[in-house]
């Protein structure tokens, strides 16, 4: 697990004004991203206030020695595949180069862009992207919907559920995505029939960036499986309910789920969290022990985050009318029934190899009250129950012109608070 070092400071002010009490990105923070400044190429940088820092700049300046090399580029990659240790250590370097009273700030005009005036892109080519189901309170919402009197199935407490999504279809906060089609079939329905989906829905969950893999046939011992963590970020895996209900049996999720997953742009480290690290919850009285492939005392004591989680929604009349976002739920990461560790040494576990940039979903952090659901599915039972909005608007579903908003703040006694930035992305309508 990280310590806590001198970049987690509460006195430490940066030379870049907006960063010092910035809400998202304060100097404590230091997220990495990739960025496409107008007329430019991509590049890598860190989240400053509302500017972020050239990391390419930074070595042509020479400020950032090798391991800023391999980050200096179009993806996150290879700085990933680095490890821990060149990661903190760039980090700490990063930290010393935004400090007050570092020199770099005679540099500021050549290091700095404006992050209003730049596009941000997904921080890394994704190779693989698995999306799990950790989220307790959203699987029995779920499951009483279609299973009143079994809602969690007799697997669930036992082993990380979890299923392949589709890397292809993972796009920046700020990317539209089109309404998919697909068959559906409705109860009172005789045969199914093709057209746009009806029932489109949003989840709530954190994304997890992998760092080092490992070689094929080699599992990550639970023990090992922080080092194989790189970054976190939000994650909003779409979903079609109407066709998935139709599809996903005996399979699982198919097309209700391969058109689109959001993410936030910037990658929050592990070391920038590890104020905000405490224990998992305890398991209620009764839940059995996980296997031990499955459980460390370490993990057990700190390997869980807490994070606050909130989803908004803005409808098109709202945003004609220039409303505000409304609500929808807040949440947090300590619903998670399983850790992100657990979640690597499972998926490792059969000898799967996991590479650097690969990408994970928690699966919907829902919370156990209603204002606490991170979908439509729970918030509006299964749609019987739409959610009304201000000013006379309702949702079952989403309808086209709608953007999901997610955002996350990690607080703590003694620590400076630090965010994620948004998540978002509007509805648009389908290919007919």
């Amino acid at each position: 697990m990280t310590n806590i070092d001198a970049t987690h400071d509460p006195e430490l002010g940066s030379w870049v004004a907006d960063a010092n009490g910035h809400a998202e990105f304060p100097i404590q923070n230091l997220p990495f991203g990739v960025f496409t400044p107008a007329g430019s190429e991509k590049r890598t940088g860190v989240a400053i206030g509302d500017h972020i820092l050239d990391l390419q700049a930074c070595v042509a300046h020479g400020l950032l020695g090798d391991a800023a090399l391999r980050a200096a580029g179009g993806t996150l990659n290879a700085m990933l595949a680095l490890g821990a240790g060149p990661r903190r250590a760039l980090r700490a370097a990063v930290s010393g180069i935004l400090a007050k009273g570092a020199r770099a700030e005679e540099l500021a005009p050549t290091l700095l862009h404006e992050a209003a005036k730049c596009t941000m892109e997904v921080p890394v080519c994704v190779g693989d992207y698995t999306d799990f189901y950790a989220g307790i309170h959203h699987a029995v919402a779920v499951g009483k919907l279609f299973r009143p009197d079994a809602p969690l199935l007799p697997n669930y407490k036992h082993v990380p559920i979890g299923y392949h999504g589709r890397a292809s279809s993972v796009r920046a906060s700020g990317v539209p995505f089109r309404r998919p089609n697909g068959q559906r079939k409705p109860g009172d329905e005789a045969s199914p029939d093709f057209g746009p989906c009806r029932n489109l829905d949003f989840e709530l969950e954190l994304g997890i960036w992998i760092g080092p893999g490992n070689a094929p046939g080699v599992p990550i011992p639970i023990g090992q499986a922080a080092d194989h963590i790189a970054g976190f970020c939000l994650l909003n895996d779409w979903s079609a309910r109407d066709v998935q209900a139709w599809e996903y049996q005996p399979l699982g999720p198919f097309l209700a789920k391969s058109f689109a997953t959001t993410v936030s742009p910037w990658m929050v480290t592990p070391e920038a969290l590890a104020p905000f690290r405490v224990a998992q919850p305890d398991r209620p009285e009764g839940d059995p022990r996980p296997l031990p492939y499955l459980w460390d005392a370490a993990d057990q004591r700190e390997g869980a985050l807490n994070i606050g989680l909130e989803a908004y929604l803005l409808t098109a009349a709202m945003r004609a009318a220039g409303q505000a976002p409304f609500r929808l739920a807040h949440s947090n990461t300590l619903y998670a029934y399983w850790t992100v560790a657990q979640m690597v040494a499972h998926h490792s576990c059969n000898g799967c190899d996991l590479r650097a940039g690969d990408l994970f979903g928690s699966g919907t952090l829902s919370g156990p009250t209603m204002g606490e659901c991170g979908s439509l599915l729970e918030l509006t039972s299964g749609g019987r129950n739409p959610v009304s909005l201000p000013h006379g608007e309702t949702r079952r579903f989403l309808e086209d012109g709608d953007e999901i908003i997610l955002r996350a703040h990690a607080v703590a006694s003694g620590a400076v608070p630090i965010g994620f930035g948004e998540c978002r992305a509007v509805v648009m309508g389908p290919v007919v």
